[in-house]
């Protein structure tokens, strides 16, 4: 069972940012363990109004009489540095810990921690992994990145020392954590604010790695060439996992898919048939997800039908390539979280394997930084669609010091012979979207920010 170690002389806890995705998540861990938990946040949410439901008392802005009666403060890194509560907190000697930190407290308290990262498809794996040990009756702790309709909701609490979840390189915060198991999907070009090249994120993963104990496990994706040389940091085994690379452990063959686009396809285990699979989600993306899900439950020996069952009853977590519904009869709408050029590569894709009309993608830039480095690369990947809209760069945690603005990807598109349209407002969007798209078409809202808001519109006017 879990031991709190570190945590177990703090008794009341406040947290500021309560309302994020991992906030909340570890609020609800907290609250299970009987520690007292209030929280802050600047707007209210779906996930706030679970954490009032289970009686975790929040605050909607500040609470400075919260903190004075804490023990410890969390807060995430979207929090100034001059915020009130964090002053008040640190005027108080209050102990003060960032986010990323407290939850790597957390995974401490647990003898098995399943860290999944990589650039791409964290969330989607992770649920992947956790559908699987539920259907296994391994009975897991999950933190997730997204609302996931098996658990639902973002984050799951069980009785086990299985501990499941996303470790992200943002920041390199993953190497606060203690792994048991790491599944490393991919390594790509990201969150270049912080990183100065690819080189500096390769070696973020390579000190990752380091942090295997001798007993634990490394799932690698063997199709990647920066993945591959990693197993010689650690004395941990490494399995791997491919669909190009035939040497890889779990390889991907006779790859067929429906008219939704689900692939379905036969899974070796070491050049040896291991099992058949059918996926419910979209996309040849989703097949290398389901490896890497496939390599880690059969190493922490759940069945061949436990795997393909669970694999099969994952319809996918939200904003995930995610159907929001119809128009006109017959125009549908899917909202997606891609903000990477490769994850829209990955998402155009996969929907070219469904039957339609005309594709429309209304595409949110997310951050100043992502924009003006990987420009090209946007260009690229948005013009596998046939009508394409840009709305204004959700600026998230940065200021505009990059001389960017979503007109310039416009104009590059448009340059390089790809007509695309610029809209500011979420109303215009929608009135020139329902306008225009024909029977039998697909459109998809894309992006990491409230561009989101927009496919619910559509459906709702």
């Amino acid at each position: 069972m879990t031991t709190l170690n570190n945590l177990g002389h703090f008794k009341n806890i406040h947290m500021i940012g309560i309302g994020g995705t991992s906030m909340s998540g570890i609020a609800e861990i907290l609250n299970f363990w009987n520690f007292k938990v209030t929280g802050s946040d600047a707007s209210d949410s779906e996930n706030i109004e679970k954490l009032l439901d289970h009686n975790i008392p929040v605050t909607i802005g500040h609470d400075l009489e919260m903190v004075e009666k804490a023990d410890i403060v969390i807060y995430t890194a979207a929090i100034a540095i001059n915020d009130p509560e964090l002053v008040r907190a640190r005027e108080l000697n209050i102990p003060t810990i960032e986010r990323a930190d407290f939850l790597g407290e957390i995974t401490k308290a647990f003898s098995d921690t399943i860290c999944v990262s990589g650039t791409h498809g964290k969330t989607t794996t992770t649920s992947m992994i956790s559908t699987c040990f539920i259907e296994g009756k391994m009975d897991p702790t999950v933190q997730v990145g997204a609302i996931l309709k098996q658990l639902n909701g973002n984050y799951r609490i069980g009785n086990s020392e299985f501990f499941i979840l996303e470790a992200c390189e943002y920041v390199e915060s993953f190497l606060k954590f203690a792994p048991k198991t790491e599944i490393i999907l991919n390594i790509d070009n990201d969150h270049l604010d912080y990183f100065k090249d690819l080189n500096h994120i390769i070696s973020a993963f390579e000190k990752y790695v380091k942090l295997l104990p001798k007993n634990g496990l490394l799932v690698i994706n063997g199709d990647d060439k920066n993945c591959l040389n990693l197993s010689r940091l650690t004395s941990a085994r490494s399995v791997t996992f491919g669909i190009e690379n035939q040497k890889s452990n779990f390889v991907a063959r006779n790859i067929n898919f429906d008219s939704n686009g689900f692939p379905s396809f036969d899974i070796y285990y070491n050049d040896t048939f291991y099992k058949t699979v059918k996926l419910s989600v979209p996309g040849r993306h989703n097949v290398m997800n389901s490896l890497a899900c496939t390599a880690v439950c059969h190493m922490y020996g759940l069945s061949k039908d436990t795997i393909k069952n669970g694999l099969l009853c994952f319809t996918g977590a939200n904003r995930r390539f995610e159907f929001i519904g119809k128009f006109n009869n017959n125009i549908s709408v899917f909202d997606d979280y891609a903000h990477h050029p490769t994850e829209i590569n990955a998402t155009s894709s996969a929907m070219k394997g469904k039957k339609y009309n005309q594709s429309w993608v209304i595409f949110q830039p997310h951050t100043y930084s992502r924009t003006k480095n990987l420009l090209p690369e946007f260009v690229k990947s948005l013009k596998g669609f046939d009508n394409i809209i840009i709305t204004d760069i959700y600026a998230a945690r940065e200021k505009n010091t990059f001389n960017v603005s979503s007109q310039d990807l416009v104009n590059a598109l448009n340059e390089s012979g790809k007509t695309a349209l610029y809209i500011s407002d979420f109303d215009d969007i929608v009135k020139y979207v329902r306008t225009h798209a024909c029977n039998n078409d697909i459109v998809l809202t894309m992006g990491a920010g409230t561009v989101t808001n927009i496919s619910k519109m559509i459906i709702d006017k």
